[in-house]
């Protein structure tokens, strides 16, 4: 009895976890403690990202799983957007907190050139849903958080990015 009600919570928290439409409004909260620093991220050999090293820069930084499919239609859109915004002064940096063996075989079998790390501490900073998007400005105030898919190329989307950097 004890497996039915985990797999039936398991299966529950997956299908509100993961966002499939777009979602158009800005979800704007500050992260408790607030800034840039808060976030806890990690190479994909285990050692810690300095997130000051930031600083002077926006930071577009996406929450995802190789497992969450909004998050994999939305891929695309992203690295069309960095194409399009390769001019600017933007790190964008592709978190999730699978293992670096999980993250390296999605990595070597999709031709995505992103910046892949670990998420140490999405349960601390609230992420309740994938994808979930934070834009940092080069102060390193977040200035933009949003839960669920977006197609980032579009125009709109694209000024959004540019309204926060240098």
């Amino acid at each position: 009895m004890k497996w039915i009600v985990k797999i039936t919570l398991f299966l529950f928290i997956g299908l509100i976890s993961c966002k499939g439409k777009q979602n158009k409004e800005t979800a704007t909260q500050k992260i408790s403690g607030e800034g840039i620093n808060k976030v806890k991220l990690a190479d994909l050999n285990g050692n810690a990202i300095e997130m000051s090293n930031y600083l002077g820069k926006t930071v577009f930084l996406n929450f995802w799983a190789t497992w969450c499919k909004p998050c994999l239609l939305e891929m695309p859109s992203i690295k069309s957007a960095m194409e399009i915004l390769n001019n600017k002064d933007i790190v964008f940096l592709f978190a999730s907190d699978e293992t670096a063996e999980q993250i390296e075989n999605f990595k070597n079998k999709n031709e995505y050139n992103f910046n892949y790390v670990k998420a140490r501490n999405m349960e601390e900073l609230g992420i309740m849903a994938l994808p979930t998007t934070y834009i940092f400005d080069n102060k390193g105030n977040l200035v933009f958080n949003e839960l669920g898919y977006r197609k980032w190329d579009e125009k709109e989307n694209i000024d959004l990015i540019k309204k926060y950097t240098n």
